[in-house]
């Protein structure tokens, strides 16, 4: 069975958030059911080291305004199809945003191109190989299906292949004026509530709703909320007309790169069998942050964009409380201007307790899942998530908020499982200051406890967060579609 996965990013080759990591990790795994997976990924800055091994295997003369390639290149043990449009990719900064922190004013044009080259090899194949599903993932490889539709409108006796469209955040749906659809070359018989239209714009992420034969999203929990008007952000209603076709399949990390016993980001690798190794990770972070020493209480840490989404806003709020227990706090993001001046203004008013370093940094993060004891993750909602789950696998047991892939990854340290030796972490709601408050407290209180703290960081480091289950279950979906053609 052939599948191509098509998406913005892709770890380890350029990464904003999670998206890159699953793309980066599941094909590796599907290839050991039997797929042949290939990604096609804009051709970045980032990938010109890697493009330069390619192959180049397609071309388009004029593609939105310019020439592109198709440069085919196996590379970290992907089989990737790398789409060269200097036109639209070659430009410094953000994938996403231009040096004034906007989107690309060009980004329906860079994201219709992705869309429009992946409905054509799905279409005539490329150099021999022809997928029988592709996998669309999120709004930036939305219009797939509306260009097999519209392919298939033209000419009924042709075969498209299955399309899956799989949501990893449904707050990010590419809206753009109407009038840019004749310039993608897009038919207006498409331009309706059923297809490719929202509220008299084009909607990127609306069109691979409602045109794709399966909808997936990254948790079974995040699939329900979807449902509901507090969480399906105006598609609700069309995911809720849908529900037959949606299911929730849970993500998982990539255990070679997340690995504490090789991890080469920390600095003293370790294991269940030797965790006081793990103490020399943290007098590192301690170093690096700023931080008093304190063995008596945990070590938080945040790994996070820094938004309202995440909150972070309630997190401020409870520093005190964190801070009167004798905690700290080392916590690494970028985002919202207001957030990081917050932070930064916290760890000059708790000095030695709270330490801050804004920006983005692979290395670092492995480290402060390696050293520290407790991963902070209030977000409001979580499709997913993926730093709790590395958290689980280094033993720096999760806080989180009740909500989307949180609340299904992270056992809830109550009487019940602590008993029967279950917990993995703390589960608060509602998700307000309070409650955030309260799991820190919690937290603060289990550490003091360390027989029973590190019985939970020994059942997190053991508890499954590999991708093979969730992989079995893509198997099956696409083999059903595949299977259906």
């Amino acid at each position: 069975m052939d599948v191509l996965f098509v998406a913005s990013e892709c770890a380890p080759f350029v990464k904003t958030g999670g998206l890159a990591d699953v793309i980066g990790a599941v094909p590796k795994v599907l290839e050991q059911h039997g797929v042949d997976v290939r990604v096609l990924l804009p051709a970045y800055p980032a990938l010109k080291s890697v493009l330069s091994d390619g192959k180049v295997i397609d071309e388009y003369p004029d593609l939105f305004g310019g020439p592109a390639r198709i440069v085919s290149v196996h590379a970290e043990g992907l089989n990737m199809l790398l789409l060269d449009a200097p036109h639209l990719f070659d430009r410094p900064g953000s994938i996403y945003l231009n040096a004034d922190g906007v989107d690309w004013p060009d980004n329906h044009f860079r994201y219709g191109a992705l869309s429009f080259v992946a409905s054509r090899i799905g279409l005539d194949g490329l150099n021999g190989w022809k997928p029988d599903v592709i996998n669309a993932h999120d709004w930036q490889a939305g219009l797939i299906p509306a260009y097999l539709k519209q392919a298939q409108m033209a000419d009924a006796s042709i075969t498209v292949p299955r399309c899956v469209m799989t949501i990893h955040n449904i707050a990010f749906q590419g809206l753009f004026d109407w009038s840019v659809c004749s310039e993608l070359g897009l038919s207006n018989e498409l331009f309706h509530a059923e297809a490719i239209e929202y509220y008299g714009k084009l909607g990127f992420l609306k069109a691979g709703i409602a045109l794709s034969d399966k909808i997936t999203t990254v948790s079974p929990t995040y699939a329900r909320e979807l449902l509901t008007p507090e969480f399906g952000m105006g598609l609700d209603g069309l995911l809720r007309a849908r529900q037959d076709d949606l299911s929730g399949i849970l993500n998982g990390i990539d255990l070679d790169v997340w690995n504490p016993q090789t991890d080469p980001n920390l600095v003293v690798p370790y294991s269940t069998r030797s965790l006081k190794r793990r103490q020399k990770n943290r007098a590192a972070i301690e170093q690096r942050f700023g931080l008093t020493s304190n063995p008596t209480a945990p070590l938080f840490c945040v790994v996070s964009r820094l938004t309202s989404q995440k909150g972070l806003d309630l997190l401020l709020e409870t520093l005190p409380v964190l801070v009167g227990r004798g905690a700290r706090l080392a916590l690494l993001g970028s985002g919202d201007k207001d957030l990081e001046a917050g932070f930064t203004k916290a760890a000059r008013d708790f000095p030695g307790s709270v330490g801050v370093i804004i920006g983005y940094d692979e290395k670092l993060s492995h480290l402060l899942q390696g050293g520290s004891d407790a991963i902070l993750v209030p977000s409001r909602f979580e499709p997913c998530g993926l730093t709790q789950l590395y958290g689980v696998r280094y033993g720096t047991l999760p806080v989180v908020a009740k909500t989307g892939g949180l609340a299904d990854t992270v056992v809830d340290a109550d009487s019940v499982n602590l008993k029967s030796k279950r917990a993995t972490g703390i589960v608060f709601s509602p998700i307000n200051a309070e409650q955030l408050a309260n799991a820190i407290h919690r937290a603060c209180d289990l550490f003091a406890d360390q027989p029973v703290w590190k019985r939970m960081v020994l059942t997190a480091m053991k508890y499954p967060v590999g991708w093979d289950r969730s992989a079995s279950l893509y198997h099956d979906l696409y083999k059903d579609l595949a299977d259906s053609k």
